[in-house]
């Protein structure tokens, strides 16, 4: 790492200096991630640190900082804030280990990680009301629904296509994002971590107390853009990941796990049947990879991370795949079937 190219680095390490009270330490990356965000790794003689940087003009660190103490307060595994500077876009968080989960999921560790995971999920959606009201989070409304949807039409068949859409093509489009906002509003609604998957949860030891209990769990990253909003996003982010793909019966065999702990725990009333569940848990999918497909090839032709292309054709598979089942999904499916070859991957 060099500060000479990099002017941040000198004020992590002048601001570090000051905040460990001249306790000696090195650094060396650990992450990045798709927005402006990136984290180093404090070593000191005694302990192991996260320095989060996030440039004040394009990121803003108090979102993090409050999900981080409601979640917190939830019993979840978060890395705690132990120190700040909000002018500076600085945080010093703890260090949850390397071990994220996406590399550990295999045809053996699966069902365990899956299961802490959902475990973990469940306790997040059993945020009591009072305590969302409290926190005056974002809704997941329409609008954003909708905003969302349209970046797979204007990042995706737009800009990295090349594809100038027919009005009768708008108008179906339209139509269909206008259906899966519909289907994500009439779900119940919940604390919603935004991007619970494979690459933002931990395989973690660590554990925390909460009164009355101890919970260990795996560790949750990258929760700053929580909102509240349909109770099967989450679920879907995990199982039907942008990263790693599952066997459609084992992915409905963990969704249903999750169904039967989520009436236990009153999230899912005993009203809601198991069919309907699964019709918001895929009809929710869908919306979101055609958000993720839009915002990879955002990432590419706007801020330059080519690396997230590769994942587009598993996002819309699962499309092609899960849209199988559902009528209203023809279009977009005959859409994706008339895109060049290798946009999408066969099922």
């Amino acid at each position: 790492m060099s500060e000479k190219n990099d002017p941040r680095l000198r004020l992590i390490h002048d601001w570090l200096q000051q905040t460990l009270e001249g306790q000696a330490f090195s650094l060396a990356p650990a992450s990045a991630d798709a927005s402006f965000r990136r984290y180093f790794r404090v070593y000191t003689d005694e302990r192991r640190y996260i320095v989060m940087d996030a440039p004040p003009e394009q990121e803003d660190c108090r979102p993090f900082i409050a999900v981080a103490a409601l979640l917190s307060q939830q019993g979840l595994n978060v890395p705690q804030v132990r120190a700040q500077d909000l002018g500076l876009g600085l945080l010093l968080l703890d260090d949850l280990g390397e071990r994220l989960y996406l590399p550990e999921l295999n045809e053996a560790s699966a069902d365990a990680l899956y299961g802490e995971a959902i475990q973990a999920l469940i306790r997040l959606q059993s945020t009591p009301a009072e305590v969302l009201r409290a926190a005056a989070l974002p809704a997941y409304d329409r609008e954003l629904l909708l905003a969302e949807m349209h970046l797979f039409r204007d990042w995706y068949l737009q800009r990295h296509l090349g594809l100038s859409l027919t009005e009768q093509e708008q108008r179906r489009l339209d139509a269909l994002f206008a259906f899966l906002a519909d289907s994500a509003l009439a779900q119940p609604q919940v604390l919603v971590h935004r991007d619970y998957h494979s690459r933002n949860l931990m395989v973690s030891d660590s554990v925390i107390s909460d009164p009355g209990q101890i919970y260990s769990g795996p560790g949750i990253l990258d929760f700053q853009d929580a909102v509240i909003g349909a109770v099967s996003y989450d679920l879907v982010s995990l199982l039907r990941d942008c990263y790693i793909v599952w066997p459609l019966q084992r992915v409905q065999g963990w969704a249903e796990d999750y169904f039967h702990q989520a009436q236990a725990a009153g999230i899912l009333s005993a009203g809601i049947s198991l069919p309907q569940f699964m019709r918001w848990f895929d009809l929710m999918g869908i919306q979101r990879h055609l958000k993720a497909s839009g915002i990879f090839a955002r990432l590419n032709h706007r801020d330059g991370k080519p690396g997230y292309l590769d994942d587009i054709p598993r996002t819309l598979d699962y499309i092609r795949r899960v849209g199988a089942a559902y009528p209203e999904v023809d279009d977009l499916r005959q859409l994706l079937d008339s895109l060049p070859a290798g946009s999408v991957v066969a099922g």
